[in-house]
């Protein structure tokens, strides 16, 4: 049996966000590839601010289940995590870690820098129950770091305060 990742994924689609915040901006980019009957999508994000505003560390990054950054400074209307399907639960803070739209957290620096690259099975650009491009999405990075567990509803435990948002495009 050949090793999955030994193979060369052929790539599907390209999707993209502009991410944008007070002080806050960066590109996201979403590659999906398929590997045989496995398909996953690569995410690379790059985000820069001001280092008062996006301050050295980690912080949490999750896709959310609306396109909406653009004409509210807070981003309270992009809703929730991305989680469809019928037993989905898009609660920022219940739902964690599990929900489909968890990514790892972006490492920052001292200069408002950081680079984040992950790799996911949680969604597809490609049509189906899990696309992130069917019913128009967003990524959104918040101001605090991601523990990877649940809390109270309005707990605030999974990130925080949103600081930059971006709608996911297909290009």
């Amino acid at each position: 049996m050949a090793n999955l990742f030994s193979q060369e994924g052929k790539k599907i689609m390209q999707a993209r966000a502009e991410m944008k915040g007070q002080g806050v901006s960066g590109t996201a980019t979403f590659t999906e590839y398929e590997f045989g009957a496995q398909r996953l999508v690569k995410v690379e994000l790059e985000l820069s601010g001001n280092p008062l505003k996006l301050k050295a560390g980690l912080h949490a990054v999750h896709i959310h289940e609306k396109a909406c950054c653009d004409d509210d400074p807070s981003f309270k209307c992009a809703g929730g995590h991305f989680d469809p399907g019928p037993a989905g639960n898009s609660d920022p803070d219940v739902n964690h870690p599990y929900h489909a739209g968890d990514l790892p957290n972006i490492m920052i620096d001292e200069n408002g820098k950081g680079v984040l690259e992950a790799i996911t099975s949680r969604v597809t650009l490609s049509p189906g129950p899990l696309s992130i491009l069917a019913v128009e999405t967003s990524l959104m990075v918040h101001a605090n770091t991601d523990p990877y567990q649940g809390g109270e509803k309005g707990s605030g435990i999974s990130g925080g305060p949103r600081l930059a948002c971006g709608n996911i495009k297909n290009f």
